[in-house]
């Protein structure tokens, strides 16, 4: 009988850790639970959606599969799983035809509230690399909610094939400390980059992306709390003067060239208050005997002027595609010097978009030609008032 009771006695099968964590413990077959990596991919934005199950998990009938999960209005806890931060739905739009990029920020969900409770938010923008200020946008502020919408657009001007290729747009959910004069500035509720680089001219693209915690670069930024230090590290070696749109025309009824400074863009900052003072000089050379310098008023404490100017330069279409024009872009100071920005030189010799701008408007009679050109260090030649 012992024999016969030991004989029927099985020692428990032993389960590892990995297994019991892999078992759904809801009624019915066993099946594998999905990661909660599946439910909360790490972001990407370009990346195609998986196709099938995810995986090494087997494939499941859509009857038993795991319903999609969605984020939670109101997270609760203290976790530091991005996905309590809250997501942000927005769009982005590469306007290839006038040079802009485009992005309305429309609201976010689920935003996680400081101790106080309540919330005063804006989204901020930031064209990565570049200055911080020249590049930064933002929304108003929405107050006292954890579901903010906006419904803003913020547009870059300036923005062409070549930035789309190697920018990346930066989005920063903010607390507005202006509504709050007793707190000290605090880091952002939460980010997220988006690579512009597979965006499709004249085809608007939709967001509804997780935001993750504010990266600092540097553990001495960690230290002193320096949550924006970041956005004040210049990346000096590759850090780009800024960019002017012109406008040319040879008016045959003038007998002369019409040259327009319509606007700059992303200019770099040349005063301590973080931006400049800037104004355009022109210079047609050589123009002996002749009016050949020209320059539009100042616009203070900015890094994108606007100046719709337009000046006037006589002579024969041959003899000016002969001729070079100019462009510098200065900060006007008080002192003895103003301060050069950066400058483009158009001619039948330059290369690229500035020969191509050149040649095109002396080519064609009475049409208008715009074009944005990067500013450049070369030091402008016989600029002085």
């Amino acid at each position: 009988m012992a024999g016969t009771a030991a004989a029927g006695w099985r020692r428990p099968q032993r389960v590892s850790m990995q297994e019991h964590m892999a078992i759904d413990v809801n009624p019915g077959p066993i099946q594998p639970i999905p990661l909660i990596s599946d439910y909360f991919p790490h972001f990407y934005p370009f990346a195609e959606p998986a196709r099938g199950a995810p995986g090494p998990h087997p494939a499941v009938s859509p009857a038993s599969s795991a319903p999609q999960l969605q984020p939670d209005p109101e997270p609760e806890g203290d976790s530091d799983d991005s996905a309590t931060l809250g997501t942000l739905e927005f769009t982005l739009l590469f306007d290839a035809d006038n040079s802009a990029l485009h992005c309305t920020a429309h609201h976010a969900k689920g935003l996680k509230p400081p101790a106080s409770g309540s919330l005063d938010t804006y989204v901020k923008a930031n064209l990565l690399p570049g200055a911080s200020k020249a590049s930064q946008l933002r929304t108003r502020t929405v107050r006292g909610t954890r579901g903010p919408v906006w419904e803003e657009t913020l547009t870059y001007h300036g923005f062409t094939h070549q930035d789309v290729g190697r920018k990346t747009l930066r989005l920063c959910v903010c607390e507005d400390p202006r509504l709050r004069p007793r707190r000290r500035r605090v880091p952002p509720l939460g980010e997220l980059r988006v690579p512009l680089r597979k965006l499709v001219p004249n085809r608007a693209r939709s967001f509804s992306v997780c935001l993750e915690k504010r990266r600092l670069v540097s553990r001495v930024a960690h230290e002193v709390g320096l949550w924006e230090w970041e956005e004040h590290v210049a990346e000096v070696a590759g850090e780009e003067r800024g960019r002017i749109l012109l406008s040319l025309c040879y008016s045959s009824q003038r007998g002369g060239l019409l040259v327009g400074v319509l606007r700059c863009a992303h200019l770099a900052p040349m005063d301590a208050n973080g931006y400049s003072d800037p104004f355009v000089r022109l210079f047609l050379h050589p123009n002996v005997g002749k009016k050949t310098k020209y320059k539009t008023s100042v616009r203070k404490k900015t890094l994108n002027p606007e100046f719709h100017e337009e000046f006037f330069y006589a002579g024969l279409r041959e003899e000016l595609a002969q001729k070079t024009l100019l462009v510098s872009v200065w900060d006007y100071d008080l002192g003895p010097a103003n301060d050069f920005i950066g400058g483009v030189q158009l001619s039948g010799r330059a290369g690229g978009e500035r020969q191509r701008h050149w040649r095109e408007c002396l080519g064609h009679s009475d049409h208008r030609l715009e074009l944005w050109h990067p500013l450049d260090g070369s030091a402008p030649l016989q600029l002085s008032d």
